[in-house]
């Protein structure tokens, strides 16, 4: 496993003649999707040694639509251009070392099917298309020439290597010709012989005929008549084989000087040798040929199922081949192979390489006809990505084109070691996850809702639950069994279950050993054990803790559950994200501190990360639930939906993101810092997994097929690209293919929500479609799309077109049956269509009889007939059978003799009605008859109901209305009138079956009219009904709506949470008055906070009040929003806050008085606070928040809000004079804004807070030893260290006051409690003025310091703490060995896998190699330290170190203090700046304490310059 970078490709493109070619040197290229890939082969590919020789090593990007071919230049001295042809209708000359485009010319205004660079003329490119016109383009003088050879689809061509102007072309319809480009493509031969499409040709690489020894009687199933052109034998085409590949499954070898075949090669039906292969898939033929150049006698061709088969041309009569790679079982491809090139490598080695429907490139030895290597490649979007927990480095990869893929990334002698799994898949894979400890056991999740598991050790088909999801499966994970499975004896119960979240928002558990029984949804167990009554939100995601305790699920509301085993106690929700949560992702419990297990990262549609720490929720295990609103850490920088979190297993707190903005992110999750950025996909990332085994390398895969290893120090980026960067990524994201507009189904409800799971352009060949499917692209679909665009342009279909446009008009006259005269088509433009209607149905009204009124006004001699026939009928005793005949044949007389004769005349008239188009009259005419039940089946059968026929079917009985309303409603439906039909089914009283006709298609509206109206208020329909419409709008972002639905269905709870999604403040304040009158209070209370935080960001103050008025439990809130108003006022009254607010309440206006008065002024005057028992109640209420601490990149606005929180607490805690806390509550504040380097903030706290210095409290406290002492020494080490850089500074410069401290960063202990440590700063950095000698400050400063000053100098002798010191010189001392100690790690795991790397004999070497880098290490380390440095010598120093910590009272570590060193050197400078400010015996101690102190990396060269 070396350390580079790699990259598993799209498949190359199906079904073209050439989209691969290679040139010697060994540089090969295959045209994948709408791109290049480009493969470095042989020993210039730098791989690592024992490795195949071969390298992806680029991409040429730029057509927009898939690329239909490929070709190099074959001359020497111009090996780096090379031409492709694309579905976007142009040819691009590309440079591949710049791989950018040198010219391009789109002339084809058709689907271009083939392309060659000629190997005769160094410029010259030949493309065709497929309406048959090629086009020859010269690309050094930019020139062109348009051939149309014959109106066929070209599907291959290729130019002849002995003659430049000949070129052999083959059409779809198995023609062969070879044309003469100098005389105006002037046809030299036609071979006619195949009769399917032309595949493939091949010029034999010898000019002549000698080579092969073919005598004319041989052939003797060939006619002896030459096909085509008799041509004289000219020196042109005198001798050349060519030899062609066709569908028809013959190869058949021609001569030029002939101009006939002379060999027919039949291929072999060959027993299939294994192979993964999906029977059920038929494919076609496509067979494809490689004329080998030192072998003129042998000829390489593909065979059924991706076989290479090299056929021995000196022995014709016979059918003689060899296969390749007969010997080793699966080395040849599994399905039909499209492309072979030749490459000779820059060792000489003759090698071929094929491109497969397998979506494998093979390399081949020509040589020993064995397989060289495969480099596997992905037909779909990388979806999942999952490392098994126990065969280290074996990655499973999920993939869109129906088959898992297995890298093993650890292999040895193979780079791409991949297995394909497709048994039992047939759908895009979109989850996996490994068992975590039984070897070989992967779960899958498919797009169409599957769940299954594989034993990927063995070759049996997966095992599939029988429970599906209804829609995409997201996300799998193994935790413990919970009930009912775990209700099981011992023998019967897994000891882990698989849990699968689908599309549909459920979470089920699925039992390992039974997947054939039920799966089980846990939002059952979920409502029993927390007795939960409203709808429990849609869940899109399910993340286990690692020790299988606790879980979290993600819900599309962006909300996050915490549930504790065995029942699944709801313990927490995490409202953070307000949209769907893609990803979660817990730490892992082998940091080097254990308390960073109860990190859990989430990533949602929202573009930041939140990271949580429940160490303290989850330990406190609350009664009822407990809602956080504040994350530990915000990772900003994305600026699209992340999809995929992953935390490195080397690193604390290290974590990568995935994001659809087409990048990949590493974080310093503790410092919220962005450390490196990949940008090498050119699509958007959909997962992301870092190598179990190397720190530095992380594995992505994104839609654009492709799955990269990349390594974080290779990285040029360090953040996301924001603006015009991610702009461009936008573009190269959009030169992807576009999904092709299949006809689909609607988008189903959830589906793009995650992961778009659209992939229109996904090569799904895995589905049983009625032909092979090429990157998504069906041939039939294909050519229809190819078509498509061509009509509009074509005169014919423009003629075609207009007379349609016309037909409505004409077909309303010819329905009229008025013979009009011409003039009336003057009215062609506006058609009188309403008038003629009701003209038509004027004229109809008259005649019901018009066969039988015809009859009547026929020529004399009829009517004369009709009367004598009538007479013979009604007066003879019995009638003939002539009369009979007669009289069958007037019908009409019907109306004059018996009712037989009536009803066959009616039955005839009737039948005319109907071929006429007139049911109505029929029905009429049936009705006349008395024949209703008749009439009314017939039209139900043909579908011609009306109103008035059913409004007449009472006249036949009760039952046959009933019967006719049903039927009419059935045929209101197929006609989309559903309303109507729903209306009819009323009338028969059917109301729960209008009802759910009208819910059923989407009527909700109606249907809750319609129930409302008609059933009993309880019923619970009508519930279901207003449920069911509330999630749909809410689907459609419809909140008000759907909110209202929830109210009627009286589940008030999930109308203020639908109110609350859209996340706006006006939102969020309706949802929580919503919240509040419903008496939901602590949701109510939870959404006026956030609508209070969202105001607080654009800083409208009073809005942000009104908010907190909205719930009693919010009045600590309002205290603390008070003040942090009166705070920002202040800040902003000094010029140091940014940006100006705009809604200020009145009562924030006087600035007059001591800050802590005023506040406390505000507080009884507005909030009505004045006895003791009022502030107790509002201090309790807050004393439950708790905020996590503080990081350089905590945003200042976030910052504010908790330091007032914490100065709150301090007023309140005076107010009721409890000083100890209030001391406490002051000094969280002050260390807050330590921590974030914010000076300005702690110097402005110190000004409002302690004006006159911490006296008062001193005083407060009492001289006795109180808990608080070790509390208030601190606070009061702050305030002096405070005015200690302000006095430094004022010397320093003359100029004003410099306001924002930056501390270190690299200085400071990584613990995630920073609160309860001391961050030692880097002096380095402290302030640019330490590290170089001072000249002494202005001479008036030097000549008299203030008293007050001088008083200051004094009481820096508290942060002389001796104890303090030595605490945190230990802290340091850890941390710098923790440093080492992770280093040594590092360059141990490396060595490790340069030894695996290695082979046998050369052990001891490796070992020797292995020890270099830790050798050299410890020399490094030497030098820094000038002491020996050896693990042992490490383990020691921390072991005592941790001791020397723990002996410290607690009352010490709990309180940071500021670092002693610092202000040591700090005074130190003062005195050098100006002399005789400090004592001399102050100036000795600080000396002192250096010196003893001062040993870590940080101070060492400070001591060294301070106290020599």
């Amino acid at each position: 496993m070396g350390q580079e970078p790699r990259t598993l490709p799209p498949s190359p493109n199906w079904y073209c003649a050439r989209c691969s070619d290679a040139v010697p040197g060994g540089l090969f290229g295959f045209a994948a999707r709408t791109s290049v890939f480009l493969v470095r082969v042989g020993p210039g590919a730098g791989a690592i040694p024992g490795t195949p020789p071969f390298r992806v090593i680029g991409e040429l990007v730029g057509h927009t639509e898939r690329v239909s071919g490929f070709t190099f230049s074959h001359h020497p001295g111009q090996y780096n251009l090379c031409a492709t042809s694309s579905d976007d209708g142009t040819v691009k000359i590309w440079d591949v070392e710049t791989k950018a485009v040198v010219t391009e010319h789109a002339l084809h205004q058709h689907t271009i099917s083939a392309l060659h660079w000629s190997p005769q003329v160094k410029d010259l490119i030949v493309s065709g298309d497929e309406k048959g016109v090629v086009f020859c383009y010269w690309l050094n003088r930019n020139d062109s020439q348009h051939l149309f050879i014959e109106p066929r689809t070209i599907f291959c061509l290729t130019c002849s290597p002995h003659h430049e102007d000949l070129v052999a072309i083959g059409y779809k319809d198995g023609i062969v010709v070879i044309i003469d480009i100098s005389k105006k493509g002037e046809v030299i031969h036609r071979l006619r012989g195949h009769d399917d499409e032309i595949h493939s040709i091949a010029w034999c690489p010898l000019p002549g005929e000698d080579c092969l020894s073919i005598s004319q009687e041989e052939n003797s199933e060939e006619p002896a008549i030459p096909n085509g052109k008799v041509t004289a034998p000219t020196p042109v085409t005198k001798g050349c084989y060519l030899a062609t590949g066709s569908k028809d499954q013959t190869i058949r070898i021609w001569s030029c000087s002939r101009g006939r075949g002379v060999m027919v090669l039949k291929l072999p039906f060959l027993k299939r040798r294994g192979g993964g292969i999906d029977p059920t898939i038929k494919e076609r033929l496509w067979l494809t040929l490689h004329w080998p150049k030192d072998q003129p006698t042998q000829l390489v061709s593909s065979c059924f199922g991706g076989e290479l088969l090299l056929w021995d041309l000196t022995q014709s009569w016979r059918r003689k081949y060899t296969l390749f790679s007969a010997s080793s079982e699966g080395q040849n491809h599994s399905r039909i192979v499209f492309n072979l090139c030749p490459l000779q490598t820059e060792d000489d080695k003759q090698l071929l390489l094929s491109t497969s429907m397998d979506r494998d490139v093979k390399c081949w030895d020509m040589a020993t006809l064995e397989c060289c290597w495969s480099l596997p490649s992905l037909g779909g979007f990388a979806y999942s990505l999952a490392f098994s927990p126990v065969d280290m480095g074996c990655l499973a990869i999920g993939v869109g084109d129906g088959m898992i893929r297995v890298w093993n990334t650890l292999s040895i002698k193979n780079n791409y070691d991949v297995k394909n799994f497709w048994q039992g898949v047939k759908s895009k894979v979109t989850a996996l996850c490994w068992h975590p400890t039984k070897e070989g056991c992967l779960a899958f999740g498919t797009d169409d809702g599957k769940v299954g598991l594989y034993d990927t050790y063995s070759n049996k088909p997966p095992q599939i639950s029988s429970t599906y999801h209804k829609k995409t499966v997201y996300t799998l994970a193994w935790g413990p069994p919970l009930p009912p499975i775990s209700l099981g004896g011992e023998g019967d119960r897994p000891s882990l279950t698989l849990y699968s979240c689908g599309g549909e928002g459920i979470v089920l558990q699925h039992n390992p050993w039974k997947l054939g029984g039920e799966a089980y949804d846990i939002n059952k167990l979920i409502r029993d054990t927390n007795s939960i009554k409203y709808k429990l939100p849609v869940h899109t995601e399910v993340s286990w803790k690692a020790d299988g305790k606790i879980m979290a699920l993600g819900n599309e509301d962006g909300s996050i559950e915490i549930f504790q085993v065995p029942n699944l106690k709801l313990i927490c929700t995490i409202q953070q994200h307000h949209k769907l949560v893609n990803t979660i992702s817990w730490h892992h419990e082998h940091g080097s501190q254990p308390e960073l297990s109860y990190l859990m990262a989430s990533g949602s549609n929202n573009a930041v990360i939140y990271v949580h720490n429940l160490k303290a929720v989850i330990e406190s295990n609350p009664e009822s639930p407990v809602t956080i609103t504040e994350p530990y850490r915000t990772l900003s920088g994305h600026t699209a939906k992340i999809t995929s979190v992953a935390w490195s297993p080397h690193h604390d707190g290290r974590l990568v993101s995935a994001s659809y903005d087409g990048t990949a992110q590493v974080w310093d999750t503790l410092r919220e810092e962005p450390l490196c950025n990949f940008r090498g996909h050119r699509g958007r990332l959909l997962c992301v997994a870092w190598s179990p085994l190397d720190p530095d390398c992380i594995y992505s895969g994104a839609d654009d097929f492709c799955v990269y290893k990349w390594l974080t120090p290779m990285q040029e980026h360090s953040r996301p690209p924001q603006g015009k960067k991610s702009i461009e990524l936008e573009k190269k994201r959009l030169s992807q293919p576009k999904p092709k507009p299949k006809k689909k189904k609607k988008p189903t409800s959830r589906a793009p929500v995650k992961q778009d799971v659209y992939d229109g352009n996904e090569d799904e060949s895995i589905r049983e479609s009625s032909g092979p499917v090429e990157n998504g692209l069906s041939d039939q679909e294909g050519e229809e799309e190819a078509r498509e665009p061509e009509l509009p342009s074509s005169i014919i279909s423009v003629a075609s077109r207009e007379p349609v446009t016309c037909t409505p008009v004409s077909i309303g006259f010819e329905k009229s049956k008025i013979t009009v005269n011409n003039k009336v088509t003057i009215l062609k433009k506006e058609p009188p269509k309403e008038k003629s209607e009701s003209i038509t149905k004027k004229r109809k009204a008259r005649s019901m009889l018009p066969l039988t009124t015809s009859l009547d006004h026929r020529s004399k001699e009829e009517l004369h007939q009709d009367c004598l026939v009538l007479a013979t009928a009604k007066h003879s005793k019995e009638l003939n059978e002539d009369v009979s005949a007669d009289l069958e044949e007037r019908f009409h007389l019907g109306l004059f003799t018996d009712r037989t004769a009536l009803y066959r005349m009616i039955e005839v008239e009737g039948k005319g009605h109907l071929e006429n188009g007139h049911p109505e009259l029929f029905h009429q005419l049936m009705l006349w008859k008395g024949d209703l039940k008749g009439v009314l089946q017939t039209a139900a059968e043909r579908g011609e109901l009306t109103d008035s026929l059913v409004a007449m079917a009472p006249v036949a009985g009760y039952h046959v209305w009933l019967w006719a309303v049903e039927a009419f409603a059935k045929q209101l439906c197929f006609q989309d009138q559903y309303v109507k039909a729903a209306s009819h089914l009323l009338s028969i009283h059917k109301v729960y079956e209008a009802v759910e006709l009208l819910r059923s298609n989407h009527f909700y509206r109606e249907a809750i009219a319609v129930a409302k109206a008609r059933l009993r208020p309880e019923d619970p329909i009508l519930k279901d009904l207003y449920l069911t419409w509330g999630a749909i709008l809410e689907k459609d972002g419809h909140y008000a709506v759907a909110a209202k639905c929830y109210l009627g269905a009286a589940s008030a709870y999930d109308a203020a949470k639908v109110l609350s999604k859209k996340g706006d403040a006006a939102s969020l304040k309706t949802a929580a008055e919503l919240a509040s009158i419903v008496g939901e209070n602590e949701l109510s209370s939870s959404l006026a906070l956030r609508c209070a935080q969202e105001l607080l960001l654009a800083r409208n103050w009073v809005g942000a009040q009104e908010a907190l008025k909205l719930h009693e439990s919010l009045k600590g809130q309002r205290l603390v929003f008070c003040l942090l108003e009166l705070l920002s006022k202040r800040l902003e009254e000094r010029q140091l806050s940014e940006g100006k607010s705009s809604f200020y309440n009145v009562w924030a206006a006087g600035t007059e008085g001591p800050f802590v008065e005023r506040v406390t002024a505000i507080w009884k005057s507005t909030f009505s606070l004045e006895t003791p028992e009022q502030y107790q109640a509002a201090l309790q209420q807050l004393q439950t928040i708790k905020y996590p601490s503080a990081t350089n990149n905590t945003p200042s606005k976030q910052l504010l809000l908790h330091i007032c929180h914490d100065l709150t607490l301090a007023v309140l805690s005076q107010q009721v004079a409890s000083w100890d806390a209030a001391v406490e509550a002051l000094l969280r504040a002050v260390v807050r804004s330590y921590d974030s380097g914010n000076f300005t903030i702690m110097q402005e706290v110190h000004s409002a807070f302690l004006p006159e210095g911490c006296d008062h409290l001193r005083d407060k406290l009492g001289e006795h030893q109180s808990p608080t002492t070790p509390a208030f020494k601190s606070l009061e080490a702050f305030f002096i260290y405070g005015r200690l850089y302000e006095f430094w500074w004022s010397l320093s410069k003359p100029c004003p006051k410099s306001s924002v401290w930056v501390r270190a960063a690299h200085g400071r202990t990584t613990s995630v409690e920073q609160s309860q440590q001391i961050d030692s700063a880097s002096p380095e950095e402290t302030d640019p003025n330490i590290s170089q000698p001072k000249p002494s400050g202005p001479p008036e400063l030097d000549l008299s310091l203030t008293e007050e000053s001088e008083q200051m100098l004094i009481t820096c002798k508290e942060l002389f703490s001796e104890k303090h010191a030595s605490l945190q010189n230990s802290q340091r001392t850890v941390a710098e060995v923790q440093e080492t100690l992770a280093e040594m790690i590092r360059q141990h795991q490396k060595s490790q896998v340069c030894k695996s790397t290695t082979n046998g004999p050369d052990k001891n070497e490796s070992e020797q190699v292995a020890e270099q880098p830790l050798s050299s290490l410890q020399n490094q380390c030497k030098e820094e330290t000038n002491q020996p440095l050896s693990l042992p010598e490490l383990t020691k120093s921390l072991t005592e170190a941790n001791e020397r910590i723990a002996k410290f009272p607690e009352s010490v570590k709990i309180w940071p203090f500021p670092d002693v060193l610092e202000c040591c050197l700090i005074l130190l400078h003062i005195g050098a700046q100006c002399p005789g400010s400090v004592t001399q015996d102050m100036q000795q101690q600080a000396q002192e304490l250096l010196q003893k102190y001062g040993n870590t990396k940080v101070y060492r060269r400070y001591c060294q310059t301070f106290c020599t």
